[in-house]
């Protein structure tokens, strides 16, 4: 191992806790763990930041690249089906109903794997992420909701593989799943259950406590938070207390320009588009929103059986006039001038509207998708342009050209230009 050392911590009753050393420096990296491995140059291979494959990545997973002429695939890439899904009895704690942590307890319960390395909580920071293996389903309950921060989740691969087990489930995102997939050939496991979670900003835990500052006058007593397909922010408070904050009174704006890294402004995958199963919230219209991706996807769902309850994924409003102007706002912010914000008076208004005319369910989904392609070019162009053809996939430009934004010859995607693609 590399600079790893291995503590069972019995206040977490869970099979590994692990300290870590720092991790090397690189110029773009989320640290999703395998830089402190053995062999930490295997990064060339498995970043999703140096010269990404997804297509090829995406056709070993589910047998076949995302098909842009499917509904809805050149937005979250491949899928079986799409659902509204909830838990028929929450789980408490858990963030909206659990069914994330509820797959991950029905593997251990069935005996379908013999660990889950996922994320706890740090004993002495609940907001801050700590990869674990939970070989219990009991200790799943320890795991639920939401964290912030980076964590070496896929350094615990190889203590996982040491402690014999061979088959594994791993809930991760989605710069974590693309390494994995990236390297599961060569790890050798004979069993592997991806569960995703969607993602598109994350920051350092020390940003993340700053910002609950800005939210409340007693940050510590947040016990939960959650952005909402509402566009609301919600928090739960330790005595009970619950607060609903609109997007447009959330202050974003105030937060230093390095706030969010480089690597979450220009990343390409939102959807975890390389799980079996992604489970999140944008398209779920106050329920979760499950994409099953393949068979294995088909089988995880299969597990909860009566416990969960799904539906068809609704879909209203219209993108277009959101993602146009957070394109103003992103363009501003890449040449470095300060964001437009919108008068005080004017925010309680929009922020009742856009509930009832913006984009909703899918279509909020779509928006966001296709905000976060945009960011991409942007701050790729504007600071590291060298980068572009490796790291912006073609289906990537398709996402951004209705907005005006095409490749010039020294942007097309490399892996276009040898027809390797």
């Amino acid at each position: 191992m590399h600079d790893v050392t291995s503590q069972i911590d019995q206040t977490v009753g869970l099979d590994l806790t692990p300290t870590f050393a720092p991790a090397p420096h690189r110029a773009l990296c989320t640290d999703c763990g395998i830089s402190r491995s053995s062999n930490p140059a295997r990064c060339g291979k498995a970043c999703q930041f140096i010269e990404p494959d997804y297509a090829g990545l995406e056709a070993d997973t589910h047998g076949r690249a995302r098909d842009a002429n499917r509904p809805d695939e050149l937005f979250f890439g491949p899928f079986r089906r799409m659902v509204r899904a909830s838990l028929a009895k929450p789980l408490e704690g858990a963030q909206w109903t659990g069914i994330t942590t509820r797959l991950a307890e029905r593997l251990l319960e069935t005996g379908a794997v013999d660990a889950v390395l996922t994320m706890a909580p740090d004993p002495n920071d609940k907001w801050r992420p700590v990869p674990v293996l939970v070989t219990k389903a009991e200790d799943m309950a320890q795991c639920r909701g939401m964290r912030m921060g980076y964590a070496p989740l896929l350094a615990l691969l190889e203590p996982a593989i040491q402690k014999g087990y061979k088959r594994l489930a791993v809930t991760g995102i989605p710069c974590q799943v693309y390494a994995l997939r990236a390297l599961e050939k060569e790890l050798g496991f004979e069993r592997l259950y991806v569960i995703g979670t969607p993602c598109s900003d994350n920051t350092t835990t020390e940003n993340f406590h700053d910002f609950l500052g800005l939210l409340s006058d007693d940050p510590d007593t947040i016990t939960y938070l959650e952005f909402r397909a509402d566009y609301h922010v919600e928090l739960r408070f330790k005595d009970g207390r619950k607060k609903a904050i609109p997007f447009l009174q959330l202050p974003l704006s105030t937060l230093p320009p390095d706030f969010f890294p480089l690597t979450c402004r220009t990343c390409v995958d939102y959807t975890n588009v390389l799980s079996d199963i992604t489970v999140g919230y944008m398209g779920g219209q106050g329920e979760q929103w499950l994409l099953v991706r393949n068979e294995r996807g088909e089988e995880l769902v299969s597990l909860l059986g009566s416990e969960v309850r799904l539906s068809e994924p609704g879909s209203a409003g219209k993108r277009k006039g959101a993602v146009t102007g957070f394109m103003a706002n992103v363009e501003r912010a890449a040449g470095g001038l300060p964001l437009r914000k919108m008068p005080n008076w004017l925010r309680p208004i929009v922020g009742w509207l856009m509930p009832k005319v913006g984009p909703r369910g899918l279509e909020f989904a779509r928006a966001r998708v296709e905000m976060k392609a945009v960011e991409t070019i942007l701050h790729l162009r504007r600071q590291m342009p060298r980068k572009m053809k490796n790291m912006v996939p073609a289906h990537v430009w398709a996402l951004v050209e209705p907005y005006g934004l095409k490749p010039d010859e020294a942007e097309l995607p490399a892996r276009d230009q040898s027809g390797s693609n």
